[in-house]
């Protein structure tokens, strides 16, 4: 079967305009290669009819059983990323091609760029199918639930070679480093023959647009830095989130805090994450509205959301610029320690701020989320983290994905909240000590449920309800009088 899948993958190829039919000879030779095949039947009776990543896979389960690859899990990645490479054009090629819809509209060039990365199984849609994902409504809108069930398990041999391997370089530096186009891989490092990158202009400097390999909603995508730098928040940042709504009008972008605990997982690369969607925090309630005394064009507002957000409108971008970063270097040196707020322990910084930015019909709009990461006796992993009642569900950093109302749970949930659904319709389960109490609580709200869809029901409005608690525990200011105190710090 070997030549039906080459067969087909190539026809799928050509189908979604990878390749064009003239390239057949040589991607099916690259791939005869790469698969250590000598020739290829003048007659393929068929061609195998499936989605690239399912071809993909057989090709590969291909290559185990005729020992061109060992069954590791790196060796399995590398030779998917190189097969794909040879449907996918040079760097230049895809960046002029970006730009030529470019001109045709923002929507054309990222539309191009989206499905190519999809169809060149750069973004992992097998993968991400497995996900478990849902709506709950709150308090604050409908929030996106999902179970991350993504990222494959390493198997035993790859963690074994990742114990002994020396490691006698670095690079590249880091997973979002511009060197990562086109790099093979190597074990304990993921492969990328088949990733492509966009440069994107912003003020005087290149940044480079990707999407993500496990996106997380619509578009989902990373802008990075050229150069490989720790992140940072100040009011180049505002500027640049800005500008590219002006560029990308359709896409919100925003950045990770630039602080342990309150940042993302990687904080040694300046990245932004954009796409096109509408989190439940884009459509928020106003709270209630405050004017900037020095900056009176600017329309401020402080949102209903359970973390402590100002939102920030206007028609030109550096009068919001200046008008956040205003309230940025008023932040970082703010203390209330009514509200644990407290600026610095002694040289350590603690105050920061995750923004997003939108376009909305030629009204720019920044988001300013005020973080803080102290720690405490009682909160060791974070005053303004979530807090350890709600550790079952999630202990991990709340990002910017979070911010907006995604939630990112743990794959463990899957089969953990399996077992609640049964003892909840009183079947045989045996609960995870750090459920016991919520489980027992769920099971005197709402009594013994026998409809499977109706205790899944409830299993995700219970879960909406436990990530609002998480995102609250995020929040900065607890009372509507604590940030009226703030907002009179920034207007004097």
């Amino acid at each position: 079967m070997i030549y039906e899948n080459i067969a087909g993958l190539i026809q799928q190829g050509i189908e979604v305009k990878l390749i064009e039919p003239k390239d057949t000879i040589y991607v099916q030779n690259q791939v005869m290669n790469l698969l250590h095949l000598e020739s290829f039947p003048d007659n393929v009776d068929s061609s195998t009819a499936d989605s690239i990543p399912n071809i993909l896979e057989k090709i590969i389960d291909y290559a185990i059983a005729y020992h061109v690859i060992d069954d590791v899990f790196d060796d399995k990645e590398i030779l998917s990323a190189n097969i794909m490479n040879c449907f996918v054009a040079r760097p230049s090629v895809v960046e002029a091609t970006f730009n030529k819809k470019y001109k045709q509209s923002p929507v054309a060039a990222t539309d191009y760029f989206y499905n190519l990365s999809k169809n060149s199984n750069y973004i992992q849609l097998n993968r991400i199918r497995k996900n478990i994902s849902f709506k709950a409504d709150t308090a604050y809108g409908q929030m996106d639930i999902t179970i991350n069930l993504s990222k494959p398990e390493k198997d035993p041999e790859q963690i074994k070679r990742e114990r002994e391997m020396k490691q006698t370089g670095n690079y590249p530096n880091c997973l979002l480093c511009i060197e990562n186009e086109g790099y093979a891989g190597r074990t304990g490092y993921p492969a990328r023959s088949n990733h492509r990158i966009i440069k994107v202009p912003l003020l005087d400097e290149n940044w480079y647009l990707q999407y993500s390999p496990y996106v997380y909603y619509n578009e989902h995508s990373i802008l990075l830095a050229e150069n490989h730098r720790n992140m940072k928040i100040d009011k180049h940042t505002f500027a640049r989130l800005l500008t590219f709504t002006e560029k990308f009008p359709h896409y919100m972008i925003g950045s990770n805090a630039d602080l342990p605990i309150v940042g993302g997982s990687i904080l040694s690369h300046d990245h932004y994450q954009a796409g096109r969607y509408e989190f439940a925090m884009a459509n928020a309630e106003q709270a209630f509205s405050f004017s900037l005394s020095s900056y009176p064009e600017i329309d401020a507002t402080v949102l209903k959301w359970p973390l402590s957000v100002i939102r920030l409108k206007g028609n030109t971008i550096d009068s919001i610029t200046t008008a956040a970063d205003h309230i940025l270097q008023t932040w970082k040196r703010y203390s209330d320690e009514h509200s644990n707020i407290i600026a610095f322990t002694d040289q350590t910084p603690h105050n920061t701020i995750t923004p997003i930015a939108r376009n909305r019909d030629g009204v720019f709009e920044l988001d300013l989320v005020l973080r803080n990461n102290r720690t405490s006796e009682e909160h060791p992993q974070g005053i303004f983290h979530p807090h350890e009642d709600v550790h079952h569900i999630k202990k991990e950093n709340i990002g910017l994905i979070e911010v907006m109302g995604l939630a990112v749970l743990p794959p463990r949930l899957k089969d953990e909240l399996a077992d609640i659904k049964k003892y909840l319709m009183d079947d045989p389960s045996a609960i995870e000590t750090h459920h016991l109490a919520w489980a027992e609580w769920m099971k005197q709200k709402y009594g013994t449920v026998t409809d499977p869809k109706q205790v899944d029901t409830i299993l995700q409005e219970e879960l909406g309800k436990k990530f609002v608690k998480v995102l609250e525990d995020a929040g900065v200011f607890k009372e509507r009088a604590a940030f009226e105190r703030f907002i009179e710090k920034i207007n004097k």
